[in-house]
């Protein structure tokens, strides 16, 4: 069973910029989508940023041009990098992949690999 493993979080002030990396431990894994979900205290897990195999991506309001969604398909890994953190951006982030091309990127359902999630704390 393929695991991904996420990394990269911490504490960071508000204005500040985190990089998370995402490795799949298999290196034939090629997932068609990968995609980046948060969960903050409290609250339900949300959509963050999703990519597709191609190079196409897509945000959520909330993240657009502050946050940066990249994959290097030779590392099996994917970024997220984070810019202008804002408190509200505290959170566990979770990645996710699925082999196929998923239409709905904030669907959770369609996302068969999961990782355990990184902490990031925005303080002001």
């Amino acid at each position: 069973q393929v695991q991904l493993v996420e990394s990269g979080g911490g504490l960071v002030q508000v204005g500040g910029s985190l990089r998370l990396s995402c490795v799949a431990s298999e290196r034939t894994f090629s997932p068609a989508t990968m995609a980046w979900f948060r969960q903050a205290p409290g609250k339900e897990r949300e959509f963050v940023a999703a990519r597709w195999r191609l190079g196409n991506t897509y945000y959520a309001e909330s993240v657009k041009g502050r946050f940066t969604i990249s994959r290097d398909s030779a590392k099996n890994t994917v970024y997220l990098q984070m810019n202008s953190l804002k408190p509200e951006d505290t959170a566990v982030y979770y990645c996710a992949a699925a082999l196929n091309t998923v239409l709905n990127a904030g669907l959770q359902a369609q996302y068969a690999y999961w990782g355990q999630g990184t902490q990031v704390t925005v303080s002001s």
